[in-house]
């Protein structure tokens, strides 16, 4: 009996530590997040510094700290986790980004963006691939297959601009705000979508048809995430526009949006889709009929509730990419051959240069040709700028390498030890020297009072000009589409000029005559009573 009682207490012991462990590390996190939040407030006007730069430096820090207190004898506290990153932290960021975009400028430069996102992302994964077999074979690194190898370019493929974003205002510079912002999300759906078509394919046994099964494969894959995330946005408007949930309860309203926003990605998930196009999908569906089914309170609720949890989730994976970072068990085994390692990162930074530049100036020269406006065409320093935000390489591309050389957070062959290493040198070189540059570059590119010149220019006096926009512009107001007789300068003379049918045009008179009758949205909002009459949101754009 006292065996058994010894047995029990030595149990009950481990138990505690163990979770006094996992208590220390989130208050540590919680503690950490909050300095984040308040150097990131200080340091917001300087020319340098932004917030994915001070949470990834905090990182750092903090792990230097936490190695010097174990006596670098333990780092279980820095393992990086690829499912928390996909599945808690990622999500709410896509879905942010969807529900927040303005849809006018995203639905204008709709296939420049793609054009970007896809064609340029297939082109950057080709030239990496091609130049790490190039290279990593002659260097003898490891023993790693075709698959690695094409692996390492959907990784290096993945692109991100958070940095290049924090800067640009896209009230100043909407073009090129929707086009980085735009090609950033996609370009993140095919970066994954790719790398899973490579897993989901035996590749040692080469044949005619497999290029053929691949490129369906990603088609699939790609067409499949964007429709189930507009199945599910359209299935929470319906829900919420029949039973009206907010006329007793405004939490559960709430709720159900939030629910829904994440049961569009897990289901992705389920079912070997990309859930970063779902959510971005359901979250652009929702914006446009789901929130305008709601109370006005829960407007209000949703719009910051959504902004807060993409925020933090954001500054969540800088803080932990940092301390990741500094994980010893990783690095000890490639301490015999640094400078391998070193030759390593500065062929995969060089590459991700190439390739990066290898599609944005020339897809910039197709994408001017269809445009007739100068104001819609890119200069050579907004090109510039684009092929600048996206050379900055972030967590998807560590959450990416973790999931093809290792699993369980660290490994002990030499060749993959080389590559989660290398990602890591990648991502922290690339995040910090470019991101300090990022603001200053801008600058010089797009100095303020140009900016200012392209907003007013941006929106030229043209007919096209006045057509309705594809899904509107963010959260606009309704008040144009209620009273069809605003006044405009020179409306009447752009009315006669334009043209009868076009597919912004087509587009509002499908929208107005079977989707919002069923689907509800803007116009089909009951009044609650005792709430006060909602008026114009345009106060949310």
């Amino acid at each position: 009996m006292a065996i058994d009682l010894g047995s029990l207490m030595d149990r009950s012991l481990a138990i505690y530590t163990s979770d006094h462990k996992s208590v220390m590390s989130m208050n540590l996190f919680v503690a950490l997040l909050c300095a984040c939040i308040i150097i990131g407030h200080l340091l917001e006007k300087t020319r340098w510094m932004n917030e994915s730069i001070t949470a990834l430096v905090i990182g750092l820090g903090t792990g230097a700290v936490i190695l010097l207190a174990t006596a670098r004898r333990s780092s279980h506290i820095l393992v990086f986790s690829e499912d928390l990153f996909f599945i808690y932290l990622l999500p709410p960021i896509i879905f942010n980004a969807g529900f927040q975009v303005k849809k006018k400028q995203f639905f204008r430069n709709f296939m420049t963006i793609m054009l970007f996102g896809a064609v340029g992302t297939l082109i950057s994964f080709t030239i990496i691939s091609l130049g790490a077999i190039h290279f990593f074979k002659k260097m003898n690194i490891g023993t790693l297959e075709i698959g690695d190898y094409l692996a390492i370019g959907a990784i290096f493929a993945a692109t991100d601009s958070v940095c290049t974003l924090q800067v640009l205002n896209q009230d100043e510079t909407p073009l090129l705000y929707s086009l980085v912002f735009g090609e950033g999300v996609v370009n993140d759906a095919t970066s994954v979508v790719l790398f899973k078509a490579i897993q989901s394919f035996d590749l040692s046994h080469n044949n005619s048809s497999i290029a053929l099964q691949f490129l369906g494969n990603f088609m699939y894959l790609f067409i499949a995430s964007t429709m189930l995330g507009v199945l599910v946005g359209l299935l929470s408007a319906y829900i919420i526009k029949k039973l009206y949930i907010g006329r007793n309860s405004t939490d559960r309203e709430v709720a159900l949006m939030i629910l829904m926003a994440y049961l569009s990605y897990m289901l992705a998930e389920l079912l070997y889709l990309s859930g970063i196009l779902t959510v971005f999908f359901c979250g652009i569906v929702m914006s446009h009929y789901t929130w305008h089914n709601v109370t006005e309170r829960s407007r209000v609720t949703t719009k910051h509730a959504f902004a807060t949890l993409s925020f933090v989730a954001e500054t969540f994976i800088f803080l932990y990419v940092g301390m990741d970072a500094l994980d010893i068990e990783k690095w000890s085994v490639v301490s015999d051959s640094p400078g391998k390692s070193v030759g390593v990162s500065a062929i995969l930074l060089g590459l991700v240069i190439v390739g990066r530049a290898a599609f944005v100036f020339p897809l910039s020269f197709l994408s001017n040709l269809t445009k007739k406006s100068p104001y819609e065409k890119l200069d050579l320093r907004q090109q510039v700028t684009i092929w600048w935000a996206g050379l900055m390489r972030g967590a998807v591309s560590m959450a990416l390498a973790y999931n093809q050389f290792t699993s369980f957070g660290h490994t002990k062959l030499h060749g993959n030890a080389i590559m989660i290493t290398s990602t890591i040198t990648v991502v922290l070189f690339s995040t910090i020297v470019f991101g300090l540059l990022t603001k200053p570059l801008v600058r010089i590119l797009l100095p303020p009072s140009e900016r200012l010149s392209r907003m007013v220019s941006s929106e030229p006096c043209t007919p096209k000009s006045f057509t309705v926009p594809l899904l509107g512009n963010g959260h606009d107001s309704e008040a144009n589409h209620r009273n069809e007789n605003v006044s405009r300068p020179n409306s009447l003379r752009m009315l006669l000029t334009a043209p009868s049918y076009t597919v912004h045009d087509c587009w509002r008179k499908f929208d107005d005559t079977f989707m919002r009758p069923v689907f509800g949205g803007r116009g089909f909002v009951p009044v609650v009573p005792g709430e006060p009459l909602e008026q114009s949101v345009g106060q949310w754009q």
